[in-house]
């Protein structure tokens, strides 16, 4: 029988994978705009409900894979999946005692200072837009979080992963 550490650590890597297989996903133009940011919802879940086991780390090596994937700069996801990461693992005490309306509202806010973030650094690299639309994939990933922790921590409870 598989222990239970090695099935969390199966678990965790192949929710992410998955995840990272989602925000790469070829969508029409139009449509880009409306994913929500699966890597970053996956991160923040696993951050919040394993944080011995998933932190930094992980971000940064989801991140510099992403990198590769699209092409963006080395070192552009890593920077700001690390950060999500990062700010996930500060508040996840508090995140826990939250309701999932209020976890909702601070993953819209986890997400949000990631996606400045990462129009900052876009504003380093070419040329930009003044507009509030790259937010929206941070307010259908806040929308999506109450039946993505639901889902995930119900497979936990399934797969008795501590």
């Amino acid at each position: 029988m598989v222990s239970s550490a090695l099935r969390g650590w199966l678990l965790t890597w192949f929710s992410l994978l998955l995840a990272l297989c989602l925000q790469v996903m070829p969508l029409a133009d139009r449509w880009l705009m409306w994913r929500p940011d699966w890597l970053g919802l996956i991160l923040i879940y696993w951050c919040v409900a394993a944080p011995q086991r998933v932190g930094v780390m992980h971000g940064f090596v989801m991140g510099l894979l992403l990198d590769l994937i699209e092409g963006t700069p080395l070192g552009q996801n890593a920077l700001t999946l690390s950060l999500l990461a990062f700010l996930s693992a500060l508040v996840y005490q508090r995140f826990r005692a939250y309701s999932l309306l209020q976890q909702s509202v601070l993953v819209f806010i986890l997400l949000g200072i990631v996606q400045l973030t990462e129009q900052w650094i876009l504003t380093l690299f070419g040329p930009f837009s003044i507009h509030l639309a790259f937010l929206l994939p941070s307010l259908i990933g806040a929308v999506l979080w109450p039946w993505l922790f639901t889902m995930l921590q119900s497979l936990r409870r399934r797969l008795a992963i501590a």
